[in-house]
């Protein structure tokens, strides 16, 4: 599996790109590029959850990224979650990628003191094989992460076999992580891999939470020219 914060298919390598490359966030200037490299990251894993990715607008001329990365990557399945549009000038959501056909596809918007983000929640096999994955994008405040991630642990709570993906914008020890772990299945990694910024990685933002599965490998990978890093792990059943 890997999870990847694309930054909309932008290339940023140092904080001044923030700056001198701000057209990037309203162009479609470049970004074809990148999204080819992700696309052959992405061909490498059986599932990909990606965040900021662009549903059609101004700064993606018009593409559903996630639909362009399926085709390019050949992933069978995908689906996209739209969180937050400006006008039609740029759009932002959480993505997946899939070779599994799932059982079912969940749509949540997620509470906070701004509107615009969510999860997405794929169900795979039956029985005694089921198992969620669910892709989400968190805020920036404590306050709205402390609201995002009560709202998740009551939603997963009944998954035994169960994996969160994404950009939770906290380490995985932060305080409000707790209700996670305390109310489902999930279990923290065993080792803190940081991912941000993708030039220098000094923060522990993203991260792929696991229950109900033995980890083999946990390692972070370069996302084109996105500032995060992804996030590539290999799962067995317990």
């Amino acid at each position: 599996m890997l999870s990847a914060n694309i930054q909309a298919g932008s290339s940023t390598r140092a904080y001044r790109d923030y700056v001198t490359r701000s057209w990037s966030h309203v162009l479609p200037n470049g970004k074809r590029i990148n999204l080819d490299a992700l696309a052959e990251l992405a061909s490498n894993y059986d599932l990909v959850g990606l965040q900021e990715s662009d549903p059609g607008s101004l700064r993606s001329g018009f593409t559903n990224q996630a639909d362009y990365l399926a085709e390019r990557a050949h992933f069978p399945f995908w689906s996209h979650q739209p969180n937050r549009r400006i006008s039609r000038i740029a759009g932002s959501g959480n993505a997946l990628l899939s070779r599994v056909e799932p059982t079912e596809l969940l749509d949540y918007a997620l509470p906070g003191r701004i509107a615009g983000r969510g999860v997405l929640v794929a169900n795979f096999g039956k029985g005694k094989k089921a198992w969620q994955l669910a892709i989400t994008h968190l805020s920036l405040g404590v306050k709205s992460r402390q609201l995002q991630l009560g709202f998740l642990a009551e939603l997963l709570s009944e998954a035994p076999r169960l994996v969160l993906m994404g950009d939770f914008n906290c380490d995985f020890d932060a305080p409000e992580m707790r209700a996670l772990y305390r109310t489902t299945s999930l279990e923290p990694p065993a080792e803190r891999v940081c991912t941000f910024p993708s030039w220098g990685p000094q923060r522990c933002l993203d991260h792929v939470l696991v229950g109900g599965f033995d980890v083999l490998d946990y390692k972070a990978v370069p996302a084109a020219g996105s500032d995060h890093l992804a996030v590539g792990v290999e799962l067995r059943p317990k």
